[in-house]
């Protein structure tokens, strides 16, 4: 007993005064500030961290050491000089305890943000640019791919996780592929590392990429968020929407009479389907059958003949998109499922799934809430032992269940504010020499807020990042949608002038990509020549090369003599061209009736002079003004074309 209280007595002491000591923390640092960083040249670099209030830390690098202590709130930084490029270099930290940053270079970081297109990875390119995938080796080249964060209570300290990541073909995949081939030219042209910082989140609205400063502003979106500040009522809408859709896809499951216990499965190879109907595909059921626009699950089988060359082999199958959700099977093997509309369907399969003669393609579509089907003119094939077989044609199809639209969520990673507290506010410290963004198709809904909105973001990141200079550069909206002969409103269009007009803003640039896009698709596969157009923008507004012809020709002024207009436009380059050499199309022209009709155009010298005879004295122009703009061929003779833009404010 005696043995015991002495024991106790040691341990209370101990502890006794464990709590009475001085607290010591290790110096953490941040996720960013990590082995393999590119730390940018030429510009006063800030280091942050974290210790116990008032330790003392030193960081030392390139032979010189800097000291900070930590403040009550336990941070630290220190400020090292501007720095020429070079590198690999390695960093000492000390405090209580020590840390070595290892493998950092010196270089220009850029700062890679927006919605999917900027998100969307090589990996989904690859088919496109399989020798860049392949020769893909550059250490020089570094991404660190920040994971989806979002917060309405404030600013986060640090990103969530993610890591620096050098470039090879086997991490070129993950890498954003716009900022692949905008790093890649910088690199090549000034031959100084890269840095990419990939904050992008798919479907994202400017909005969101506020900071609470800026979206005093916009009391409309403000109002929006105020009930996402309490994290109880978000963790509640999260159950009660989660449990609604799992309770949709539960019923929609029990429902498919595809799937029914005891009864056979539409998905195997020997199901009797004979009975089904068909359709085209591709195409879309509301348009090609009696089902009109029903949601729920509809099946679809088609039968191929295989040659004996292609059987045993491992293929693939391609099934261009689908909407919106898909399970496919070959011969009753599953082979692939994706659980949205837009990633590409290539189904990759083993030796073991295709025989010679009749093989059974089945897809089971779920379709959550509007036009389920096959998208149009995209791939539809079936390849092995290198050879094709064109899948297009008639298929067979059969309702399995019919539902309501799936029930509906919030996405909170969408909502004001969110983006910036959670991705943009723990980079802020980090130098950058300027921001890449791609975004706005998320806007379009709501076209007229646009041009404020991210005039705001601009202010408030060149605040926050505290480099009032911070060059600004973006991807104007490509043209999507069939195209249409008749002029007429265009949300996409207003976008897209809007970000013409951001450019009154000193430091910006944008690549204009409206004869890049795909009529069919969101994600446009041609991201090489985005990232090429950005590095030419980039060249002249953050590299500081005045003579470049960077852009295309953007309008300037508007001068009406008679039942014409002259337009004048800057950034002409070499010349103002119809590109192919044929007539000038794309644009149109109103009288005071506000009435627009297709124009006859003409180059004469640096002016395009318009004109229509069904508008006898025109009080304004309107070029590229639709979502697909597929006539307006307006270039310099570099190559560029020219932006979307309007002369009146109707």
């Amino acid at each position: 007993m005696k043995n015991n209280v002495h024991l106790f007595s040691k341990v209370g002491l101990a502890l006794v005064l464990l709590a009475a000591a001085p607290a010591h923390a290790q110096v953490r640092l941040p996720r960013l500030v990590s082995n393999g960083m590119v730390l940018q040249r030429d510009a006063p670099v800030r280091l942050w961290g974290w210790a116990a209030p008032g330790e003392a830390v030193s960081v030392a690098f390139q032979g010189k050491t800097y000291r900070a202590t930590t403040g009550p709130d336990g941070q630290w930084r220190v400020q090292l000089p501007a720095m020429k490029a070079g590198g690999p270099y390695e960093m000492k930290i000390d405090a209580s305890n020590h840390q070595v940053v290892k493998d950092i270079l010196l270089g220009d970081v850029w700062f890679c943000a927006g919605q999917s297109n900027m998100e969307l990875p090589m990996r989904r390119v690859r088919d496109k640019y399989p020798q860049e995938v392949a020769t893909a080796n550059n250490p020089r080249i570094r991404q660190f791919d920040v994971p989806m964060r979002y917060d309405f209570r404030g600013p986060k300290a640090d990103v969530s996780g993610g890591a620096w990541v050098a470039l090879s073909p086997e991490t070129v995949l993950g890498f954003s592929a716009v900022g692949y081939f905008f790093a890649k030219e910088i690199n090549a042209k000034y031959q100084v590392p890269v840095g990419l910082i990939k904050v992008a989140v798919g479907g994202s609205p400017a909005e969101a990429w506020l900071s609470a400063d800026a979206l005093k502003q916009f009391p409309k979106y403000e109002a929006q968020v105020a009930p996402y500040r309490d994290s109880a009522a978000v963790a509640g809408i999260k159950q009660r929407e989660g449990a609604a859709v799992g309770a949709w896809y539960q019923h929609l499951h029990q429902a498919d009479q595809g799937e029914q216990p005891g009864q056979p499965k539409w998905s195997s190879s020997g199901y009797d389907a004979s009975a089904w109907a068909t359709m085209n595909v591709p195409g879309y059921w509301a348009d090609q059958t009696p089902l009109g626009m029903v949601n729920g699950v509809l099946w679809f089988r088609k039968e191929v003949e295989v040659p004996a060359a292609m059987a045993g082999q491992p293929g693939r199958l391609e099934l261009g998109t689908l909407v919106d959700a898909d399970s496919t099977y070959i011969n009753g093997q599953l082979v692939g499922t994706t659980a949205y509309q837009y990633p590409p369907r290539k189904y990759d399969f083993g030796p073991g799934v295709l025989k010679a003669g009749k093989n059974v393609v089945t897809v089971r579509i779920i379709s959550n809430g509007g036009r389920g089907g096959f998208t149009k003119e995209k791939t539809y094939q079936l390849t092995a032992g290198g050879q094709t077989l064109d899948l297009r044609g008639p298929w067979q199809y059969k309702l399995g269940a019919t539902t309501p639209p799936t029930p509906g969520t919030t996405t909170f990673q969408y909502q004001p504010g969110g983006l910036y507290n959670g991705l943009v506010a723990p980079a802020l410290p980090y130098a950058l020499k300027g921001v890449l963004w791609y975004q706005g198709e998320s806007n379009v809904s709501r076209p007229d807020d646009y041009l404020a909105l991210t005039t705001s973001l601009v202010k408030d990141w060149r605040t926050h990042f505290q480099q009032p200079n911070l060059p600004f550069l973006y991807v104007q909206l490509a043209n999507i949608n069939a195209a249409k002969k008749e002029p007429g409103e265009s949300n996409q269009a207003k976008v897209r002038d809007a970000q013409r007009r951001l450019l009154a803003l000193p430091r910006t640039g944008m690549a204009v990509i409206s004869d890049v896009g795909e009529w069919n698709d969101i994600h446009p596969l041609d991201k090489q020549t985005v990232g090429h157009r950005l590095a030419l923008v980039a060249e002249k507004v953050a590299y500081s090369d005045a003579k470049l012809v960077a852009e295309g020709p953007l309008y300037q002024s508007s001068k009406t003599a008679g039942s014409q207009v002259a337009l004048t436009f800057g950034s002409v380059g070499g010349g103002l061209v119809a590109k192919g050499g044929g007539p000038l199309g794309g644009f149109t022209v109103a009288g005071a009736d506000k009435k627009f009709y297709p124009a006859t155009a003409r180059v004469e010298g640096s002016k395009v002079v318009v004109s229509s005879p069904q508008v006898a004295a025109p009080v304004a122009v309107r070029y590229a003004w639709s979502d697909n703009p597929e006539n307006a061929n307006l270039y310099n003779k570099e190559g560029l074309p020219a932006s979307t833009f309007r002369t009146d404010d109707f």
